[in-house]
This record gives structure tokens, sequence and C-alpha cells, in this order.
């Protein structure tokens, strides 16, 4: 049987949140850093993002860690994050699938009842501590990268929705955020179609209308994903959220097509950024838990930790916890005559 290529997987989840590890087959991957790594893999090698990710081998909701080696002499390795239309920075779900799958599996020993290590991220560099019994990991908890508010209560006009006041942040990647009853829509597991086309909407506008970029590394741009926030509704909560990830580029023509799909955990990034837009208003303070519910109730617990500077930006240091699983361990592969080496998106669930 020949193979053009053949890639190991395990198999996770965060919170509900798939986050496939590849943790056999990639290629060399070139760069100084972890972030000039995910570069050089977009520009040779975005094949096995597609791959991974579009039908038949994966979906709309799925996310893919490429497990590389670290540049920084502190970190105990690297991880790059693929996602439907980009390579984010950072993910707090993928953070802990790739630390789940670590420390499960033993590419990085585990030391009960708790394990220290240094990840690289494209973000940067992250120390995680897992609390981890009888060979399994029970919580990961890990102190994100600096998150701040470029705009805070801002007008957008979005197509379709008219005015929308939001706020664009970044808590390892950058997310517009506003309010759902600014939609008329419950952010439930049932109402996601509607929570997509309102996000996706609102981002595009985002971008058009309020583009940023990080004062530390100008080629994270953004805003490239959306939330939409509503107040608890189970006890133990401080909020919820519907987050959609990007599955295509948004039509302002069709805005009744759906191009995303809701992210299933809570969202370690967005629970960051908002975070941040909180202790901007004076509602969230240092050292205060904010524990955030998914659209299926799952739950991401954040702390401030404390307060920085990121550019000229008054920043937060957000820290955040949640459980992760493996599913199974996979190898996929492409056969040279198979019609599909890249995959393929039909318009019914892919947009």
């Amino acid at each position: 049987m020949k193979m053009a290529r053949m890639l190991t997987a395990v198999e996770a989840h965060a919170e509900g949140e798939g986050g496939r590890v590849i943790t056999g087959g990639m290629p060399l991957l070139k760069g100084n850093s972890v972030f000039e790594k995910m570069r050089y893999l977009e520009a040779h090698h975005d094949d096995i993002r597609l791959l991974m990710l579009r039908e038949p081998r994966g979906n709309p909701a799925l996310c893919c860690n490429a497990i590389v080696p670290p540049c920084d002499p502190t970190a105990d390795a690297g991880f790059i994050v693929m996602e439907q239309t980009e390579y984010a920075p950072m993910s707090g779900s993928n953070a802990i699938c790739v630390t789940t799958v670590l420390l499960e599996t033993g590419i990085v020993p585990m030391v009960e009842p708790e394990t220290v290590l240094r990840l690289e991220a494209p973000a940067g560099v992250i120390e995680v501590r897992a609390t981890c019994r009888n060979g399994k990991v029970e919580r990961v908890e890990f102190e994100n990268v600096p998150a701040f508010v470029a705009h805070l209560d801002v007008p957008l006009d979005v197509p379709g929705f008219g005015t929308v006041e939001v706020s664009i942040a970044w808590g390892g990647m950058w997310f517009v955020i506003a309010e759902a009853r600014a939609f008329g829509i419950d952010p439930v597991a049932e109402n996601g179609g509607a929570c997509v086309r309102a996000i996706e909407a609102m981002r595009h506008a985002a971008v058009e209308q309020y583009p940023v970029s990080h004062p530390d590394n100008h080629d994270l741009r953004g805003p490239t994903i959306g939330q939409i926030v509503a107040p608890p509704i189970d006890e133990g909560t401080h909020g919820r959220g519907a987050i959609s990830v990007s599955s295509g580029p948004f039509d302002p023509s069709r805005p009744e097509a759906l191009s995303g799909a809701l992210d299933r955990s809570p969202c370690g990034t967005g629970t960051c950024a908002k975070m941040a837009v909180l202790h901007a208003r004076g509602e969230l303070a240092v050292g205060q838990d904010y524990v955030n519910a998914s659209p299926i109730g799952t739950r991401f617990t954040g702390r401030i930790e404390r307060v920085t500077r990121v550019g000229d930006y008054d920043a937060i240091v957000p820290s955040l916890s949640g459980r992760g699983w493996i599913a199974g361990v996979s190898q996929w592969m492409l056969d040279p005559s198979d019609p599909f080496p890249q995959g393929f998106t039909i318009g019914d669930i892919w947009g």
C-alpha cells in the first residue's frame, strides 16, 4: 500500500471542543520560533491543515494541533494550532488538549499530583500546571499571554442587523465581542445557526471598520473571531456566550448563509478577551474568578492574576483552567489516487 502521507493523531476534546493532536508524521518545520514554524507550515504544508480539518477526515467544528520541538530553551514542547480558516496564535481549549495528550501518552513525563510544564505557542510561552491522579490529567491550568482591549464599547454597523455596540480585544486571538441581546439571540446550543450568522456578520464588519494588529507582532491582525455574550443561567457561573469558528469566507450579500461552527467549549482565548473587557469596564478585579459557560453548559474558569502593559495598552495577565479527555488514537493516510487530497466543503454545514 503506497501512501503519499501518513499522520498519527490522538483524538481529544476540552470541555466538548475537539482538538485533534498530531503526534507523528509531520514534516520538518523551519524557523527560530514556533511562530516562524507556524508561518512555514502555512506557506509550505497547508495541505496538512486542509487534510485534517475538511471532510471526509474532518468537520467544521474540529481543531487540529501539531506538536513541534520548541525553540525557547525553557519550553518542554511546542504546538501549532490549525483551525478552519486560520492558524490561531493561541487557543485555550487546544492548549488543554495538547497538555492532556503530552502527559497521558508519556511524551512529557507525568508527575503526580501536579505536573508543571512550559509550552511554546506561536503567541508565546505559557506555563501550565496539570492536576494528575492515577495516570489521568484531571485539570489543566495555565497562565495565558496578556489580554487587552483595543476598542471598548464602540458602534459597529453590521449589515442585516443594524448598529451594534462591540469591543475589540486580544486574548491570544483578536475577538470582536457583543451582547447577545443586541441580536435578539439566546446563545444556547439549539440557536447555534442564528449565533453563527450574527457572529460572522459582526466579524466581517469589524475587520472593515476596526482593523487591529498586535503591537508586539503586527502580523497578528484581526479580528479573526467573534463572540456574543450573555448573563449566566447556571449556578456557579458568572457568564456565558457563543463563539463562531469560521469555516469559510462570509458573503455579505447572503447573510443567511452559514459560514462557521460554534465552539463547543467556552473558548479559552475568548474567555480571556472577555475578562479584559470586563476589567476595562471596572467589572472584574484582579484575583477574581470568572466562570464562563459554553452553549452546551461546559465551563472554563478564568482569573486575572495581575495587570501589565502591552505596547500602549493597559493589559491583564489571565489564567485559565478546564478539563480535557482523550477519545481515541488514529492514523490518517492519503492515498495518491484519493480525489480529495485537501478535503472538500459543502454548503449545508460549511457555508
